[in-house]
């Protein structure tokens, strides 16, 4: 393959395929080498997929209010049925959270409308599935919705191949070279060759930066896990909020007329095909049980997934600082999904050399908030 490509992605999750598709659109020629046999392989296929506008630090509130309108309105042809349905969150906290969750609360409300207070007569009402005097207090994020992560994902390669772009899988890259201004990506089916590498490789992410040899990239791949369970006889789950404990030490959703589950774990791990760990799942059943008074007797389904956080818990988004042409696209953690639209505009305009879309500047979402240059 001699074609050399403006730009070669390394990654088909979702924050890949947005940015190559957005820089597809632009007119530049964009090949996107993912070393699995299909696109949104790992974090992304195992996402929880919920639009949580307080969900995050400030930087990722932000990628995601801003994300908010293109899930509501996805160009001319992206799907044919809706990205999102409501989901409203409850964050919930027992006497000795209660502090700590006042304080979330009050640091995630950015504009003062979007949540409310709950006292635990309000919070028996919206989340009547709770355990009676489980919880003291909470707050409801009703402007939350579930994101159908396949439409977004198809909806993306679908505009990115009418713009012309090229999906190669199962093809790992195993070597880079950087050499008179192009990149030479080994694979094990032969060479692809890019004037700018996008590194959108999630787990993998810093591995591919060494292999570039990039800046030492504090990027930390952590194992979540989940499972799915039955729903009480006479439980109306459709109707039901996802709860999420003051600390992440659980959450809890509708899911498919059952209810998924997640013990909220954070297990470092080496970039793999991550599997669930049977004390994880033990912790988690444990901890939905005391929580909403469930006997768990079967697990539908259960597995694990690899989040990766940089030291911040922001997102990397531009050049390396010593490496010309190698741009990091990586850190997204958990929240990849629900701010995939932001980031692949603010990627596209950096690489395309392009003004911001008005939306990241609404939201004032600032390039060197997410650059290399400000972990080093």
């Amino acid at each position: 393959m001699d074609k050399t490509y403006d730009i070669v992605v390394v990654g088909a999750g979702i924050a890949g395929i947005s940015a190559a598709s957005e820089l597809a659109r632009t007119g530049l020629s964009v090949a996107i080498l993912e070393m699995e046999h299909q696109p949104g392989y790992h974090a992304t296929g195992r996402s929880a997929a919920i639009l949580a506008q307080s969900y995050g630090n400030a930087v990722i509130r932000r990628l995601t209010r801003a994300s908010e309108h293109f899930f509501n309105a996805p160009p001319t042809g992206f799907t044919d049925h809706p990205l999102l349905s409501p989901r409203p969150i409850v964050h919930v906290a027992r006497p000795d959270q209660a502090q700590r969750l006042r304080s979330q609360f009050e640091e995630s409300n950015d504009d003062g409308k979007l949540l409310e207070w709950l006292d635990a007569g309000e919070l028996a009402h919206v989340a009547p599935h709770l355990k009676e005097n489980y919880a003291v207090c909470g707050f409801l994020n009703g402007a939350a919705s579930d994101i159908d992560v396949n439409a977004l994902l198809q909806g993306y390669l679908r505009l990115f191949r009418q713009a012309g772009g090229e999906l190669h899988t199962a093809r790992a890259a195993t070597g880079l070279i950087y050499d008179s201004g192009r990149w030479t990506i080994e694979t094990a089916k032969g060479r692809l060759y890019g004037n700018i590498l996008i590194n959108a490789a999630g787990a993998w992410a810093a591995e591919l930066g060494k292999l570039a040899g990039a800046r030492d990239m504090p990027l930390t791949p952590m194992r979540r896990s989940a499972v799915v369970i039955d729903a009480p006889e006479g439980l109306t789950v459709s109707e039901l909020p996802m709860v999420i404990d003051a600390d992440e030490e659980f959450y809890i959703k509708p899911e498919a007329g059952k209810l998924m589950a997640s013990p909220g774990d954070e297990t470092p791990s080496p970039p793999c095909d991550a599997a669930p760990d049977e004390i994880d799942i033990a912790i988690c059943i444990d901890r939905i049980e005391k929580a909403f008074g469930l006997d768990v007797r079967r697990i539908d389904s259960k597995w694990a997934g690899l989040r990766s956080f940089l030291p911040d818990r922001t997102p990397v988004c531009g050049f390396d600082p010593q490496v010309p042409s190698f741009f990091w696209l990586a850190g997204q953690g958990g929240y990849g999904v629900q701010t995939a639209p932001a980031m692949a505009w603010l990627a596209a305009a950096i690489v395309a050399h392009q003004p911001p879309p008005a939306a990241l500047n609404d939201f004032r979402i600032a390039a060197e908030a997410l650059s290399p240059a400000r972990i080093f």
